[in-house]
């Protein structure tokens, strides 16, 4: 079953009157439980497609079906309930709210579901699952980085998303705490969610199972794999 299909998906940018094309025809199926990362440098476009495929942005031109919805045509109110509902975000800069403890920006996204209940029980369990347990009443300036990663991924993963979607997730990490975050995805992974980790690094990359190579706005190349975490010792 795909959770996301793209086809043709065009993205321009406009100063003044003159288009300034960054996506070129990308096509893209994701399935549910895949393990892909999306890969390439500065000015590939991989942050366009990201930005696409989180509905932050919307294509100039193709389709785009979500969990069996058609999403380039939707309000922004209705874009909006997708991102609160189906996609879980996981930044660089974590983006937690600096007042409030680990539990309280784990609930965050579970205050803003109208059709769903805060579930205090949920909460405990996603911390005690990231392995912060011990850390549930810290704010985020009492933790490393790592920690504070880790509760980024539990706040992403608190709606229950269909798609987990991470915007260089260890790119403020040291390499040990890199090594310890990508062996949470790969846990999560194993345990049936699905993941899009949007990186310029191949170290990184290869923990997935499917590699997308991105280069001035096209795909280059896609790698299959088998399981590999290259980044364990």
């Amino acid at each position: 079953m795909s959770v996301i299909s793209l086809r043709s998906i065009t993205k321009s940018y406009y100063l003044g009157l003159s288009a300034v094309p960054v996506l070129h025809g990308i096509d893209l199926d994701i399935e549910k439980g895949e393990y892909l990362s999306i890969v390439g440098s500065s000015g590939s476009g991989k942050s366009t497609l990201m930005n696409i495929i989180g509905c932050m942005d919307k294509p100039t031109s193709g389709s785009y079906i979500l969990n069996g919805k058609n999403v380039e045509n939707m309000t922004d109110h209705e874009l909006s309930e997708i991102r609160n509902t189906e996609i879980g975000f996981v930044y660089q800069t974590f983006n937690l709210l600096m007042r409030k403890n680990v539990f309280d920006n784990v609930l965050l996204p579970l205050q803003y579901m109208r059709s769903r209940k805060a579930d205090r029980s949920t909460v405990l369990k996603l911390i005690e699952r990231v392995g912060l347990k011990e850390r549930i009443y810290h704010k985020p300036n009492e933790l490393s980085g790592g920690q504070r990663q880790r509760v980024a991924i539990a706040r992403a993963l608190a709606a229950g998303p269909s798609l987990l979607l991470a915007d260089e997730p260890t790119g403020n990490l040291d390499s040990a705490t890199t090594r310890e975050i990508m062996k949470l995805f790969d846990e999560l992974h194993e345990e049936g969610v699905t993941i899009i980790i949007v990186t310029h690094e191949h170290e990184i990359a290869q923990h997935t199972r499917k590699i997308i190579t991105l280069h001035d706005g096209r795909t280059q190349s896609r790698i299959f794999k088998k399981k590999t975490n290259s980044l364990r010792p």
